[in-house]
């Protein structure tokens, strides 16, 4: 519709949401964390809640992505990998049990 009308149309609707449209939501994305020398890098940016977070361990040990706040404990096998899916928004800090000197955080937005 054009015109008055149309116009007068257009602007109802723009109130309407502006009263009450929920903004879109944005569709669940995968981040990859590798695993090389005994590091996690590099730390995923934009994470949000649902994302999925994969860990590639391209070490030849074994190691673990494991949350201090126990939101995910992720075992990765020597050359394997895992997942966890990101159920909470904050700052999570984890570690690998196997080797307590290798850390990672990760921001997790709403």
């Amino acid at each position: 519709m054009t015109g008055p009308r149309g116009r007068a149309a257009g602007a109802l609707l723009a109130l309407a949401c502006l009263a009450g449209c929920e903004p879109a939501k944005r569709a669940p994305q995968t981040a990859t964390i590798v695993i090389d020398q005994l590091a996690f890098k590099p730390p995923p940016l934009d994470l949000h809640v649902g994302d999925t977070v994969v860990w590639q361990n391209h070490d030849i040990f074994q190691h673990s992505a494991t949350a201090n706040d126990g939101s995910f404990d992720v075992e990765l096998p020597a050359g394997g990998s895992g997942k966890a899916v990101m159920k909470h928004a904050g700052t999570i800090v984890y570690v690998c049990r196997y080797h307590p000197g290798m850390t990672g955080k990760l921001t997790v937005d709403p």
